[in-house]
């Protein structure tokens, strides 16, 4: 082996340029199944980086809930098995009640992501993430601290002094990775905290086993004092009706999650009742009277299973992204692979006097076949190192990456070798066979073999139709992505996108009292309409095409319910100019004023999709609306608006309520500033406009609409990003193999063509014989290649928009850029054939 292994690395390097070009071929395609494998790995695969996550269990339920009343979700969780939603969150009493009653798990520990807060550090104040956790949380999961140490269960009781841990990631970043910063006092949403450790850099929570670490991470104990303003009063570790932390537990030994179930399933039943009921004596009499009336005594399904990989499920998305760039990597690897067979197969050829000379000499065609395989090998495992690190490189382009793609692990390494010693078996075997069953020893005597160059030549030939047809269905593939993003950019939003700033203020973080923050908001609109340029000033929580989403009950005055009977309804909080900034027409009624006050009755606009859903036959504008069964009379609707898209460029407008803000204090506010010129250019002044009213309130996530917009059909932009990019690429290595096959097919037919010529044929007789030669190959390419793409196109038909996946339009232009390509690479060959001199081949002849 190690005889071999020395033999092949003398002869790969005995052709440099031949051997470069091998091993970049190689690492693209090597690189780009690394890549996806990655994130891959990081969603399906991975478990936690935790002490014994097989023994984690996570704690959901599913059905229908009528016992709470306000909810927070933060991850994807897939239906159950009966088609049921699922959901992970619990209010803090029942997360207690948990630990009261559990009988089954060592721990059972709770958190949640706490969103954005204010983070001060030696005076300079920063937007950080948070999250906020029991106290044995990092215990239970048995992770020890980077340097210091970790949250302890004694540090989540009111009394006890406030710290925090950090994220490597926030260390680095903030303190440069001086051990300085266990002990520093910072301030969180301006609470004193002291941190007390840093926290390993591998380590993501128990949200998902891939990802981004909160910056700091806090006990639940502080929660009363780090969200005031944010919530409702009282705080959210005493409402029983508000569900928002996740749970988790870990086994006893010998316990299973089926055992964990029957323990704690009565007793969340029971305690979801019981705090329904707590909550209906907070009520006034006649709202508790009229909730007495409804049944709303129906609770979930408790459902425990296997924690191993975090709390939250593989969303669809993100599974159809990596399944779909999944089977575009490897049609690049099965084309790189016919090319390098090809290279391979030329060079061999060229090597068939050694190889029958070495079999003169004693040598078996098994022993010419192991060697030939390890050169290959050996160019494999050259390439796949080297597609490691194009493929740890290529994990930034890749959807949702690089959060959920996975760092090196045995999974990965177990996929790289895997790959690459198959990728060297399949582009090393056929070659290998092919020329040791076609070596003779009498070839050794001669200069040429016609017999080994016409089947070198028909075995490349199949190769290179194989080449085309999956290039032209990778073409497809990007013509039809193109222009579904196209399509996305040219929907009709019901809103102008374009010259319009965005950014998001969070005052309550500063600790801004409920009632201070619409005067603020107010002066810092006043002060953006001083600058020159800005037309038009108004806020909102959410914007529109945000990521977030909020819904809430829709329950009209008058109307009869089913038990359990429940519609949904999209909301936004807006200022009185929101509908004048965004230019979004009124169809009916008015809109809002400033006039529209907390002293002044509840109203609400709602727009003409949730007119026509929720009221078909009759004028909305008087009827009065709620979010609940018991508030059913709060809000008297006023105006009827024009369909806007809420969150979704695919979906048509989502039926939506706006609520004026001075009726509904936020924690938080996206102002939106159109200007009469690029928004760009205002976001300095901007920047400058809301210092000069609090220099310690930061601006977060600064953008323009067009951008939020765009940001909406990210997946559909990396498809088509994704299919150019490796379409270009195959059909680059598709016309690199037909221009290497003609111009063999020339060399080796150069006496052929000078008899031809010396018998009267003209260099354009020539010129179209070799063209038609290559033009058969591609033109067979491409019916094979129309074949796979229409039974391929089914799998991305929900992927594309405006357009079928058989579109014709889409189809012609694949194959015209297809065949101008293969006629440019067929076309060089076939020039230097028609320039043969006759005497010079028959001399060589």
């Amino acid at each position: 082996m190690l005889r071999d292994l020395r033999l092949a690395a003398r002869m790969v390097l005995q052709a440099k340029g031949w051997t470069a070009v091998v091993l970049i071929c190689l690492a693209l395609g090597i690189g780009a199944n690394t890549a996806l494998f990655g994130a891959i790995n990081g969603l399906l695969l991975r478990k936690l980086p935790v002490r014994d996550p097989d023994s984690l269990v996570r704690l959901r339920y599913a059905g229908p809930n009528q016992v709470r009343t306000d909810v927070l979700s933060y991850g994807f969780m897939a239906p159950d098995d009966r088609g049921r939603p699922v959901e992970p969150v619990f209010s803090y009493p029942m997360y207690r009640q948990f630990v009261a009653d559990n009988r089954t798990m060592s721990d059972v520990f709770a958190g949640a992501p706490f969103g954005r807060v204010n983070l001060v550090v030696n005076g300079r104040a920063e937007v950080a993430s948070a999250f906020i956790s029991s106290g044995n949380y990092y215990q239970a999961l048995g992770v020890a601290a980077r340097i210091g140490r970790t949250i302890a269960p004694d540090d989540d009781v009111p009394s006890a002094p406030p710290v925090g841990v950090i994220s490597h990631r926030y260390w680095m970043s903030r303190f440069g990775g001086s051990p300085g910063a266990v002990g520093t006092s910072v301030h969180v949403n301006n609470v004193p905290i002291t941190i007390v450790g840093v926290l390993p850099p591998d380590v993501a929570g128990f949200e998902q086993a891939v990802g981004d670490t909160p910056d700091v991470s806090l006990p639940l104990a502080l929660e009363p004092q780090l969200n005031p303003g944010l919530t409702t009063p009282p705080s959210l570790v005493t409402r029983p009706t508000f569900w928002w932390l996740l749970v988790m537990g870990r086994l006893k030994p010998g316990a299973t999650a089926a055992q964990v179930q029957g323990n704690l399933a009565g007793v969340f039943q029971h305690t979801a009742r019981e705090g329904f009921a707590s909550y209906l004596l907070s009520l006034p009499p006649e709202e508790r009277a009229r909730s007495s009336s409804q049944d709303r005594s129906q609770v979930p399904d408790l459902l425990v299973d296997s924690g191993s990989r975090g709390v939250y499920d593989a969303s669809a998305t993100d599974i159809r992204a990596v399944t779909v760039l999944s089977a575009v990597v490897v049609l690049v690897l099965l084309i790189v692979c016919a090319n390098v067979a090809n290279l391979l197969l030329s060079r061999a050829a060229a090597r068939q006097r050694e190889l029958s000379v070495r079999l003169a000499l004693g040598a078996t065609r098994a022993r010419l076949v192991r060697q030939l395989l390890t050169e290959s090998l050996l160019l494999a495992a050259v390439g796949g190192t080297l597609g490691v690190f194009v493929g740890t490189w290529g994990q930034r382009l890749l959807p949702g990456a690089p959060g959920q793609a996975s760092p090196l692990d045995w999974h990965l390494l177990a996929f790289v070798i895997t790959v690459t010693t198959l990728t060297g078996i399949v582009f090393g075997t056929a070659p290998a066979w092919r020329v040791t069953s076609l070596a003779d020893v009498t070839v050794a005597l001669k200069e040429n073999s016609r017999s080994v160059a016409g089947s070198r030549s028909l075995f490349g030939k199949s190769l290179v139709v194989t080449q085309v047809a999956i290039s032209l269905v990778l073409l497809i593939g990007a013509g039809l992505f193109l222009r579904t993003l196209q399509n996305l950019r040219h929907v009709d939003f019901g809103f102008n996108p374009r010259n319009v700033v965005l950014f998001q203020v969070s005052p309550a973080l500063n600790r801004y009292e409920p009632e201070k923050q619409n005067p603020l908001y107010d002066r810092i609109g006043e002060r953006l309409r001083a600058i020159a340029g800005v037309r038009s000033v108004s806020w909102s929580n959410p914007s529109l095409m945000t990521t977030r989403r909020f819904s809430g009950g829709m329950f009209v005055q008058g109307r009869s319910y089913a038990p359990g009977q429940r519609e949904t309804i999209s909301g936004m909080t807006v200022s009185p100019t929101f509908f004048e900034t965004m230019e979004i027409p009124l169809v009916a009624g008015r809109g809002f004023t400033e006039r529209d006050d907390n002293a002044a009755p509840r109203v609400v606009v709602i727009n003409e999709a949730a007119a026509r859903q929720y009221f078909p036959n009759e004028n909305p504008i008087g009827r009065r609306i709620g979010s609940t069964l018991e508030g059913s009379g709060r809000q008297e609707i006023v105006g009827i608006l024009r369909d806007a898209k809420y969150n979704s460029v695919r979906d048509r407008a989502a039926p939506t309520r706006y609520a004026p803000y001075l009726q509904s204090p936020q924690g938080s506010a996206t102002f939106e500033v159109r200007t009469a010129g690029d928004p760009l250019a205002a976001i300095g002044s901007i920047r400058e406009a809301v210092r000069q009213i609090d220099p310690d309130l930061p601006l977060i996530d600064v953008t323009t609409q067009a951008e939020q917009v765009e940001r909406r059909f990210l997946q559909e932009k990396v498809f088509a990003q994704a299919y150019a990019l490796f379409g270009g690429l195959a059909l680059l290595v598709a016309s690199v193999g037909l221009f290497g096959l003609m111009s063999y097919s020339i060399a080796r037919r150069t006496n052929e063509i000078g008899i031809r010529m010396a018998l009267g044929a003209a260099r354009r007789d020539v010129l179209r014989l070799v063209m038609r030669e290559s033009m058969i190959l591609v033109a067979a390419g491409v019916a094979i290649g129309l074949a796979a793409a229409a039974a391929a196109s089914r799998f991305i038909a929900t992927l594309l928009f405006g357009l079928a996946p058989t579109d014709p339009m889409t189809i012609a232009g694949a194959i015209a850029v297809m065949l101008l390509v293969s006629a440019v690479a067929g076309y060089l060959p076939a020039k230097r054939a028609s320039g043969i001199d006759p005497m010079a081949a028959l001399r060589c002849e």
